[in-house]
């Protein structure tokens, strides 16, 4: 396959909240030291791989941004800030071997990335949702439906926000442009299912720091004829890797 467009999808590492099993939403939860140790993993087997991106998008919630500053740090020679610099290994040459100079690597705070807003669970464990909405945590429960949580994004919500974020990296990006988009499982479901071009959002259960990597040949990417049926033109590389971990 010639030059395409690639795209790593990846879920942040795991956060004080996933810890505590909150309904974290958009509420900021630092990583926890697993977390931490878990980005460290992905970096260096990235690293290895010698997959460096080109442009970077992140959620700028800070369970994904200190994941992406820990990624990078094993990319670029950019000074890190002190909370992220005391958690990677002093010794540790974070620069690409073949690579004296590494050029800066753009990093864009994308919105349509964060997590599913979550209304009044937002911060809760399920226990607390129960004592608290005992009415609202019982219909949920019992119906497979879609039911309203107030204050919360609608589902349509979320799938025009994963719209528009592929709409615009398809609008921004080209052949050999390499990407890491680095997100949150709920709505990394509809980022892939919008990118798949399925008209329904499927169930992912994506470990923390789950990759998912995609190449397309963005120069075919709008035609309408036979190759939209081409499989070398639309490759999923990897789905749900964590083997990194391990």
């Amino acid at each position: 396959m010639s030059k395409v467009l690639k795209l790593l999808f990846i879920r942040h590492a795991q956060s004080i909240g996933n810890i505590e099993k909150r309904m974290q939403g958009h509420g900021d939860y630092e990583l926890s030291p697993l977390g931490r140790q878990q980005s460290e993993k992905l970096a260096k087997t990235l690293r290895t791989e010698s997959w460096r991106p080109s442009y970077v998008y992140t959620s700028p919630l800070k369970r994904a941004v200190q994941t992406t500053e820990i990624l990078l740090s094993y990319f670029q020679a950019t000074h890190l800030p002190t909370t992220v610099s005391d958690l990677i290994d002093p010794d540790t040459d974070t620069l690409i071997e073949d690579e004296p100079t590494p050029r800066q690597i753009p990093v864009e705070y994308a919105a349509e990335l964060k997590e599913f807003q979550n209304g009044i669970f937002q911060g809760l464990t399920w226990i607390e949702a129960q004592t608290r909405y005992p009415d609202l945590c019982r219909k949920l429960e019992t119906s497979a439906d879609w039911i309203p949580i107030p204050e919360a994004e609608t589902l349509q919500d979320a799938r025009a926000r994963a719209q528009q974020f592929i709409d615009r990296i398809m609008q921004r990006h080209h052949d050999g442009d390499q990407l890491w988009i680095i997100s949150h499982s709920w709505i990394l479901q509809h980022l892939i299912a919008q990118l798949l071009g399925s008209d329904r959002s499927w169930r992912l259960r994506a470990h923390n720091t789950a990759l998912f990597e995609f190449w397309v040949d963005r120069s075919r990417w709008e035609l309408q004829n036979q190759n939209r049926f081409n499989t070398d033109l639309w490759q999923i590389r990897r789905f749900n890797d964590s083997r990194h971990l391990h």
